[in-house]
């Protein structure tokens, strides 16, 4: 059956959601369309294909156990010079986060796996694009802010032209089995900066 590249994640709602991926491709990122806006709980991931039921039977279970969580973005930060990322920080819900992607990649899971590096939960806005270009994303986005509850989260797959596609939507508690959408419910936006037009122009 060959193999599949799968992400776990949680979404960044609407209109966030649109509005920093718009960014991110104003900004020259060129992989920013093809990647909604999120928040990464299993990263980039092969496996067999055969191997999909198990895993979407694990995150249900995940899921079912999980309870919402609030969530709260808030200014900007970098992994350079380790890592070429300009993130929009996550200051509410990345303890919440990193608890659950723990159990997503658990050892006793279809979905073990090392990490690179020190899981640290954040919204990517550029990656691997010019230091004018990464510099132009910290400063523009510095006042951004957010904030909505976490529902659950949903299983990704990459297709062969590199897009990826929402796979199936894992609500938390005993709807987690899949059946209802809607990975988080956004609030009254704050940011009132989400109208200005994009500038013009990873998991």
């Amino acid at each position: 059956m060959g193999t599949v590249t799968l992400g776990v994640s949680i979404a960044v709602p609407e209109p966030y959601g649109s509005f920093l991926q718009e960014r991110r491709a104003g900004f020259g990122d060129p992989a920013a369309h093809g990647i909604p806006t999120h928040v990464t709980l299993l990263p980039p991931t092969e496996v067999e294909a055969s191997a999909l039921p198990a895993i979407e039977e694990y995150l249900a279970q995940v899921a079912a156990e999980g309870r919402p969580f609030p969530m709260r973005l808030e200014g900007t930060g970098t992994f350079r010079p380790l890592s070429p990322v300009v993130f929009v920080k996550i200051v509410e819900g990345a303890d919440d986060c990193a608890t659950l992607q723990e159990r997503i990649r658990s050892e006793s899971g279809p979905c073990a796996r090392e990490l690179q590096f020190p899981y640290h939960p954040h919204v990517t806005v550029a990656h691997g694009i010019d230091e004018e270009a990464m510099d132009r994303a910290f400063s523009e986005l510095r006042d951004f802010e957010a904030a909505w509850t976490i529902n659950g989260f949903a299983l990704y797959e990459q297709g062969e032209d590199g897009i990826w596609r929402l796979d199936r939507e894992y609500p938390f508690g005993p709807g987690g089995s899949g059946e209802q959408p809607g990975a988080a419910s956004p609030v009254v936006p704050r940011q009132a900066d989400l109208t200005r037009p994009a500038a013009p122009s990873p998991w």
